[in-house]
């Protein structure tokens, strides 16, 4: 029997989401935390596809009864990190499920991070001080997601803080600190998905916490089903093919092992150069995401193929839709596209090659081609911001360069509806005679 993840209904809007998730499934196997978000309205099954996942994970080893899901050949817990290798034999080990857990909206930093364990504190026999460990630390090796990530980076700002530091390094950290008891400092290997409906009320994670927006790896902007027979199948719970990627579990090779070639390496730094990119975690997670592809297509090199596949997931959440098109048309003339900083491909080319990267960045093509053969389809009209095609025909029609278009300001500066003169003002009441 096919798992829940399996007999999800995949289509052109939400194809990004199922990849971003195995990649990120597969980092995690690789002890590599690979942050991802979705964005888009709400009821297209974000969260559903997220929840999902959890059956993709195997499960983990760790020291028997330990909280912290200490690794036996690497404990970092403050019970087992100075312990031999023989006393960590004596304990013994366990195999348990890869932890897979969610932060609500309406969780706290105690029970987020760590806190006095009342238990062991109000224990009659032998009372004892001691920390209990929060979601973040009891997910190590694991995954924690977030929903409507956008309305808890906007109402708890000092979560926002924790997961900063909790992203921000590879491994991440945590720090636990309660009254009367000293400051434990944890490494944690996690990997955080979140969801949000940037469309509603407080907006997109990038305007209230732009900080936070930069640690995620990629971010997938989810998009509606496309055709009728998608959403017939939803509805039916069918799906209609197998799984592209197979057993994430069960991978052949190892992430270590994918090679980026030197071209793609040189190609990130004039990306990040030439289009003026903020982070440097940008061209790090194309970099990143580029052998996550790789090794999911089973190859062993990640190239300028898998650098155009990965490339508007990582840039989404961080420059706007006129940089990544650029950037999409320059990685595309260097596969014999156009040259080099051009605009995009040829029509037909371009249209594929972004259909298959995302649907956003597809929608947008479109629609700027549509645009340019109505305009085009115009008669001559000699106003000022559209003239005739250079050659001089009758049915072209451009738009002119907003930079080369003289702006001529009013000859009066604008005056309060206060003090306009009676006869410039409209009213719906007859104006009364006699």
């Amino acid at each position: 029997m096919m798992n829940l993840y399996y007999r999800l209904i995949r289509h052109n809007g939400n194809q990004d989401l199922f990849r971003v998730v195995e990649m990120s499934v597969a980092a995690l196997l690789h002890e590599r935390p690979f942050h991802i978000q979705a964005e888009g309205l709400r009821g297209t099954g974000k969260t559903t596809i997220m929840r999902a996942a959890r059956e993709l994970l195997p499960p983990i080893t760790r020291i028997k009864g330990c909280l912290y899901n200490c690794h036996p050949a690497m404990p970092h817990c403050p019970f087992h990190r100075r312990l031999s290798q023989e006393e960590i034999a004596l304990l013994g080990t366990e195999e348990i499920p890869r932890p897979f857990l969610e932060i609500s909206q309406a969780a706290k930093l105690g029970t987020v991070v760590g806190s006095i364990d009342l238990a062991n504190l109000t224990n009659p026999a032998n009372p004892l001080a001691a920390l209990l460990p929060g979601t973040i630390p009891q997910a190590h090796r694991g995954i924690i997601f977030i929903d409507e990530i956008n309305r808890l980076a906007d109402t708890a700002p000092e979560l926002a803080d924790v997961l900063l530091d909790v992203m921000g390094t590879r491994p991440g950290r945590v720090q636990i600190e309660e009254p009367g008891l000293p400051v434990v400092e944890l490494p944690v290997t996690v990997s955080i998905w979140a969801a949000s409906n940037p469309d509603e009320d407080p907006g997109p994670l990038s305007r209230i916490r732009k900080q936070l927006a930069d640690r995620f790896d990629v971010t997938v902007v989810m998009g509606r089903p496309d055709n009728c027979q998608a959403v017939v199948d939803i509805l039916a719970g069918k799906s209609r093919e197998q799984p592209v990627a197979g057993n994430i579990g069960q991978l052949s090779g190892s992430l270590d092992a994918v090679e980026v070639s030197p071209e793609v390496r040189l190609i990130l730094g004039k990306i990040y150069l030439d289009f003026g990119l903020e982070s440097l975690r940008s061209v790090a997670a194309m970099e990143t995401a580029s052998c996550l592809a790789a090794l999911l297509a089973g190859r062993s090199t990640a190239g300028i193929a898998e650098l155009t596949q990965v490339a508007p997931l990582a840039l989404a959440h961080r420059v706007n839709a006129g940089t990544i098109d650029a950037i999409m048309g320059y990685l595309n003339s260097l596969t014999g596209g156009q040259e080099s900083g051009q605009a995009p491909v040829a029509e037909g080319a371009e249209q594929g090659a972004f259909r298959e990267i995302s649907p956003w960045v597809a929608w947008w093509v479109a629609c700027k081609r549509r645009l340019t053969a109505w305009l085009q389809s115009l008669p001559h009209l000699p106003a000022a911001g559209i003239s005739g095609d250079a050659q001089g025909g009758e049915g072209n029609a451009r738009i002119v360069d907003p930079l080369k278009t003289t702006i001529i300001a009013p000859p009066k500066p604008a005056l309060p509806i206060s003090q306009l003169p009676d006869e410039q003002l409209v009213t719906r009441e007859p104006k009364q005679h006699g």
